[in-house]
């Protein structure tokens, strides 16, 4: 059922997503120390000026971080914002590289399954 408070955005399956998947998630958000030694490993950083909106950790952050602060409880802008992040400013190539460990890959994969579940896909924009 979706909540029409949030135009049309299943809170509730957003929250499932994150509740099964929450010890991952707040040990991969708690590790990140904001070191910026992923940024070079991103061909996409890289090749935008080193715009700090490709870091990986500013990607990871600022979609399922925002998901996970806000308990799912987003509306259909802030998951057109997230939408852009997790695919227009990653290319899911697994090159980016976390000297603490997280996966920052599987992190963006499963925002991805998030926006999936709520109808939202990568489209090409003209």
């Amino acid at each position: 059922m979706f909540d029409k408070k949030n135009n049309g955005i299943d809170s509730q399956q957003i929250k499932a997503v994150l509740k099964k998947n929450k010890a991952k998630i707040k040990k991969s958000l708690s590790l990140c120390a904001h070191c910026s030694m992923c940024a070079e490993s991103c061909f996409l950083f890289m090749n935008h000026d080193q715009d700090p909106k490709y870091m990986p950790s500013h990607k990871i952050m600022n979609s399922l971080g925002y998901l996970y602060k806000k308990k799912g409880k987003v509306n259909e802008e802030e998951m057109e914002s997230i939408k852009d992040i997790v695919w227009n400013r990653c290319v899911l190539c697994t090159r980016c590289y976390c000297p603490l460990g997280i996966d920052i890959p599987d992190l963006i994969s499963l925002t991805r399954k998030i926006c999936r579940s709520q109808g939202i896909y990568f489209t090409y924009d003209n």
